[in-house]
């Protein structure tokens, strides 16, 4: 089975990420942990104004950042997982949500299993969602992991 394990470093991918390591998997499984970067646009139309080292700093601290962040989920299920089952990483380019959709399809994942942030309508609206675009768009099963405690707010507000 080949599972794909999108985390962001937040405690909503933590969650995911703690879900697959309390799990059983088939021997041979495979775990491909993927977090994705996206260097940001330049705010002005002067790009001629910024020095292209900037780009190159803004990139190479975003995919440190971005290595990290997998290199601690790979430590994390290694420590976890059956010994047949293997652990891999790969930080991606681009927008996340289209980033983690063509690493499912090349990769012929099975699953995917990531966190949500639980936004409500209105943080949906203006920031977007990550796993309600993989959710809609993946040609493989999803798991969307919330986590309790945050759900339970959520809901006593509501109340």
């Amino acid at each position: 089975m080949r599972i794909l394990l999108p985390v962001d470093g937040s405690s909503f991918s933590d969650a995911a990420a703690n879900e697959v390591a309390s799990r059983p998997w088939p021997p041979s499984s495979e775990v491909r942990i993927v977090t994705a970067f996206q260097v940001p646009v330049t705010p002005t139309p002067e790009v001629w104004a910024i020095p292209p080292e900037y780009f190159e700093t803004i990139e190479r601290t975003a995919r440190k950042s971005a290595q990290a962040i997998v290199d601690a989920a790979v430590a994390k299920l290694r420590g976890a997982l059956d010994e047949s089952v293997s652990v891999t990483s790969e930080v991606l380019a681009g927008p996340p949500g289209e980033a983690i959709l063509d690493r499912a399809d090349a990769w012929k994942a099975d699953l995917i299993v990531m966190g949500s942030h639980g936004y409500g309508t209105w943080q949906r609206f203006l920031l977007g969602s990550v796993s309600q675009a993989v959710v809609a768009h993946a040609k493989c099963s999803v798991e969307v992991v919330h986590r309790r405690s945050d759900y339970e707010k959520e809901n006593s507000k509501a109340a």
